[in-house]
């Protein structure tokens, strides 16, 4: 099966052992994984590290940091020798200039993070957050992301389109979560499309977790997945 990196399979189980397990049952129909926050102390990192040196799989290192703009670079930094492909920070302008400066001449990709998909306006009023429409903010944290040098964001499919008509989008990623399969439980996101209608928006990858690793057959729900990708509804405008 040829490899298709736009499919993102988030590696969301205990520990690294059910992570590799979890890979080997999918096999070849991923390439590309992400290793979260939850991951962290059941070996997520070493996870991380054998599926990219041993599998030679892709690897998304979802750690969203967030700190002092030198500690950030630090931890980047650390984490940057690792060949790992993407990293996330939250995309607050200091912490992403902070996290370009960590990764350096490194090949690991920062993604900044909009507005989690989990998240609506409400969720920002209590969070004191600016005012606004939410597809508005979420756009207005893209531009300033990109302007901080990051070479992607994070955002729903929702506001994957107007993301990608920024001319600071330009050559940069739009990594969309919040991918649901069609007729799939939303679970506990409230933003969200299909794979199909990800892709149209104008994302270059999407993440689908629970889809994939709580179905009976991950390979064939990632191979479904696949298929949703390539139907006439996604266009796939960002592929040749």
């Amino acid at each position: 099966m040829i490899a298709d990196d736009r499919l993102i399979v988030a590696l969301d189980v205990p520990d690294a052992l059910s992570g590799l397990a979890l890979a080997d049952r999918i096999g070849d129909a991923a390439s590309f994984y992400k290793v979260g926050l939850g991951m962290l102390t059941g070996g997520g990192l070493a996870l991380a590290r054998e599926l990219k040196d041993e599998r030679g799989k892709r690897v998304f290192l979802d750690l969203k940091l967030f700190d002092i703009g030198a500690t950030v670079e630090a931890a980047v930094r650390g984490l940057a020798q690792f060949d790992l492909d993407f990293l996330t920070v939250h995309g607050d302008p200091h912490v992403v200039r902070a996290a370009r400066e960590g990764a350096g001449g490194s090949g690991m990709k920062i993604l900044a993070v909009t507005i989690l998909t989990s998240l609506e306006r409400e969720d920002l009023d209590a969070g004191l957050m600016a005012p606004g429409d939410l597809p508005e903010v979420v756009v207005e944290r893209a531009a300033r992301a990109f302007a901080a040098g990051a070479d992607g964001i994070i955002c729903s499919p929702n506001e994957a389109a107007a993301v990608r008509a920024l001319p600071e989008a330009a050559g940069r990623l739009i990594v969309t979560p919040g991918v649901r399969p069609a007729g799939a439980d939303h679970g506990d996101q409230k933003r969200v499309a299909t794979p199909a209608g990800a892709i149209a928006a104008g994302a270059d990858h999407i993440v689908v977790g629970r889809p994939v690793w709580r179905a009976a057959d991950p390979r064939a729900a990632a191979q479904a997945i696949r298929g949703e990708m390539d139907s006439p509804q996604a266009r796939q405008p960002n592929r040749p």
